[in-house]
């Protein structure tokens, strides 16, 4: 199926090159791309080998070849530019945050459902084999009940005064920034693989450099001179969860940790055995039991299925982030093509991340343990 396919990308900054890669690993056609200015998407055209470069996405929506349409623009043009693809019989890749608002994620996956077309959010994390190696060894009940879900998600790149991004703007960014951009993958991922739902949140967030370079666009640092702006989102967080079961967990994220680069990190205490993930350090796991603990290789000729699905490579040569993002693409192709692949994150996914943030921004605000609302999310119509 995926060589059927054409798709393009909205959005031609960092991501959208990940994505432009992982289309064409799937074995699809990169048709375009969307620029910024049409004289940015002409030079990235070349920079891309790519056939065309659409001016905007009204011509990529008008062509009928084009099959996907990967958004990878700011997280404010989220809405209206899914909104618009799903509504032309696109079927959509969107980067998180899905929207802004509850409202917004929850209206787009309804639009999903109607439409019957798929709808798909890179959560990415969840591809890495021992993140599915740890899942399904608590599927067969492994590790006993949980005790403790706790961890962090730490980055520096925002440690410098003079570093700024859009992504500090709550206009173009939304109202949270540390955790709607790193700490939704964290609770993403420990929610999937620990098969839990958290229900209460107690969160406080933080700005730690008050004033940062006016002026947006990709990230950078600048030399400190020029006007500066008061930060409205935070640069750090912390949150105590509390599961459905009332299980406890607790959660840092930061993105001005010095030497912290990408380090999501999950511990999973349970009744009979624990389990330990570190994003930085993917070839391996850690496994801990009342008589000792022992580190796991990834390796496609031991573990679980999916491990073994996911190890493109022998054991020892390491895979990573890039691996991950394009067995996302090729399962999100294989579903359009009427596959069901495990623990693909879709419509439902961005909209209970939606749903937390919003709980942690409220917590944050009052003082109080907050309810995560917990009605279903839209399901997506299989496809």
């Amino acid at each position: 199926m995926s060589g059927s396919l054409r798709a393009v990308v909205v959005g031609t900054g960092m991501i959208g090159a990940v994505h432009a890669a992982a289309i064409r690993a799937a074995g699809a056609e990169l048709a375009g791309a969307v620029a910024s200015t049409p004289e940015r998407g002409k030079r990235v055209a070349v920079e891309w080998h790519l056939p065309v470069s659409y001016p905007d996405l009204d011509a990529v929506l008008a062509d009928e070849s084009v099959t996907v349409v990967h958004i990878c623009t700011p997280n404010a043009l989220h809405v209206e530019q899914a909104e618009a693809a799903l509504s032309a019989g696109k079927h959509v890749i969107c980067e998180k945050p899905l929207a802004t608002t509850v409202a917004d994620a929850e209206r787009l996956a309804e639009l999903a459902e109607r439409t019957g077309l798929l709808l798909a959010v890179p959560f990415v994390y969840r591809y890495h084999p021992l993140v599915r190696e740890i899942r399904d060894r608590r599927l067969r009940g492994e590790f006993g009940a949980w005790q403790l879900l706790h961890g962090s998600y730490l980055q520096d790149w925002m440690l410098s005064e003079d570093a700024m991004s859009w992504r500090v703007d709550p206009v173009e960014g939304g109202r949270s920034r540390a955790f709607a951009d790193i700490g939704s993958h964290w609770c993403d991922l420990v929610e999937w693989v620990a098969g839990v739902r958290f229900t209460e949140v107690s969160a406080r967030l933080d700005t730690t450099i008050a004033t940062r370079p006016a002026g947006t666009g990709a990230s950078f640092a600048t030399s400190g001179d020029g006007p500066r702006v008061r930060v409205r989102t935070e640069d750090v967080a912390t949150v105590l969860l509390r599961t459905a079961e009332g299980t406890l967990g607790s959660l840092t994220v930061s993105q001005v940790s010095a030497g912290r680069k990408n380090r999501l990190w999950f511990e999973l205490d349970g009744a009979h055995g624990s389990a330990v993930f570190d994003q930085e350090n993917a070839e391996t796991a850690w496994l801990g039991a009342p008589d000792g603990a022992r580190l796991i290789v990834r390796d496609p000729g031991h573990g679980s299925a999916e491990q073994r699905r996911l190890s493109r490579l022998p054991a020892g040569h390491a895979q990573g982030y890039a691996d991950c993002f394009h067995a996302f693409v090729a399962d999100a192709y294989a579903t359009i093509g009427g596959a069901a692949p495990e623990g693909l994150p879709t419509a439902v996914d961005g909209v209970r991340s939606a749903r937390l943030v919003e709980a942690v921004l409220t917590s944050s605000a009052s003082l109080t343990w907050t309810g995560v609302d917990t009605t279903p999310e839209t399901p997506e119509t299989a496809v």
